[in-house]
């Protein structure tokens, strides 16, 4: 077991709050090297502290929230030196209580539950005063129909899970239209428990299915048997998970700001790494710039985004990729024609509420924008600067940023709170022109 959990990263952000969004006089022309993804990085940690022998992490993203996992599964008995830019994790015995920070990770909070299931002390999990407020009871109730014991009764955080060393499994039913996490948790771990996990969705249709569909292939390659063939059910077979090394793509989401200067200043992007096969929701960027008005192209360089001078309206249904809509809501509220964002009424439970964030930072700039319970009307209008309230969301911060490069006189507050998963954005941003 490691002596201390990696500490959290130290973000470079600049202490002016609110900060002054840097404004885009003139069409930009860089290229850009992103951090790496997320999703995959703490994916790739929880499957390499289950598994049968020591795993790399290669290009691991260090931000918050990996930090985060990576503290929660070393309080649970792994050893996972972050040390450098290819993180080692070696597997151990789960035992002893712990306390887990969840932070504001929605993937800590719902990634690690069914882990502790399998250790054989008592884990408390808790998190920022936010995190409280984030759904996860239909993710409890689902790991207590398969075995687990967790205390209190509880919806939200802070809970118990009280670990037997081993966890029954099988077949389980859960609502999971308010998150796919909710799945993928049940996925993650299903393969160490006695019975696997044959998982069911019933309820409104599903968000976010990309990051199942990235789960599932992330299981196949550590020799986990999963079947998907039957819409909304997913079976994961008993058995080892294989140690593996797994290289980290670039988070393509975080793209969606940079992609978006392209467009702001009629000017030219390159987003390097850029991968030709990917299963990160990030990439469906592509086909949405092209309909707003950009020109892309993928080379041996990487994606290329080039701004026409126009930016389109468009009516999309976000529902499978709920993360991408601050930034492009921002390009929206910048677009020449009006727009309906819908299908996400998921990402009320995000970081934020995010729909009703949108609704009131576009309106204090002065924009067109109609709340619905699923999504946003968006329609042109004149903006101008004003503060930009993140609401500790590092895609309201993203959406912000955005905006500043359209328009002078934009402060968007708390830009550090983009450390979650992009460390030294803020400088970052700057530094492009």
């Amino acid at each position: 077991m490691s002596a201390s959990p990696p500490p959290v990263p130290a973000t470079g952000a600049p202490t002016l709050d609110p900060w002054p969004a840097p404004h885009a006089a003139s069409p930009v022309d860089l290229a850009v090297d992103l951090p790496g993804s997320k999703s995959l990085t703490n994916r790739a940690l929880v499957l390499a502290a289950i598994a049968d022998g020591p795993s790399v992490v290669r290009r691991a993203l260090l931000s918050r929230d990996t930090s985060l996992m990576a503290g929660a599964l070393s309080a649970l008995g792994a050893t996972i030196d972050t040390s450098g830019p290819d993180w080692t994790v070696t597997p151990g015995t789960l035992q002893g209580d712990a306390e887990i920070d969840c932070g504001l990770a929605g993937t800590v909070m719902r990634f690690v539950p069914p882990v502790a299931g399998l250790s054989s002390g008592r884990i408390r999990f808790d998190g920022d005063p936010h995190m409280r407020t984030r759904p996860v009871g239909p993710m409890l109730s689902a790991l207590t129909s398969l075995g687990l014991r967790i205390g209190p009764p509880a919806t939200m955080l802070p809970f118990t899970v009280a670990g037997t060393g081993s966890v029954r499994g099988g077949e389980v039913v859960i609502d999971a239209s308010t998150s796919s996490q909710f799945v993928s948790a049940l996925l993650l771990s299903g393969a160490r428990y006695d019975l696997g996990v044959d998982v069911r969705h019933r309820g409104a249709p599903m968000p976010s299915l990309p990051h199942i569909e990235m789960t599932v292939a992330m299981l196949r390659e550590r020799g986990v048997i999963v079947e998907d063939e039957q819409p909304d059910r997913w079976t994961v077979r008993p058995g080892t998970v294989s140690a593996a090394d797994q290289v980290i793509e670039p988070d393509l989401s975080n793209a969606a700001p940079f992609l978006a200067l392209a467009l702001v200043t009629k000017g030219r992007v390159v987003v390097r790494d850029w991968p030709a096969h990917t299963t990160q929701p990030g990439a469906a960027l592509v086909e949405i710039l092209e309909a707003m008005g950009a020109e892309v192209s993928v080379d041996q360089d990487g994606l290329c985004v080039r701004g026409t001078g126009e930016i389109h309206g468009l009516d999309l249904d976000l529902r499978a990729l709920g993360e991408l809509t601050p930034a492009i809501a921002a390009l929206c509220a910048l677009a020449d024609s009006p727009s309906q964002l819908r299908g996400i009424a998921h990402i009320r439970g995000h970081e934020t509420d995010r729909i009703s964030a949108l609704s009131a930072e576009l309106a204090a700039l002065g924009a067109a924008v109609t709340e619905h319970a699923d999504g946003l009307s968006i329609a042109p209008a004149r903006l101008h600067g004003g503060h930009w309230r993140t609401y500790a969301d590092h895609r309201m911060a993203h959406a912000g940023v955005i905006l500043g490069a359209a328009i002078e006189g934009v402060l968007v507050e708390n830009i550090a709170t983009t450390s979650k998963t992009f460390p030294d954005f803020a400088e970052t941003w700057a530094g492009l022109w």
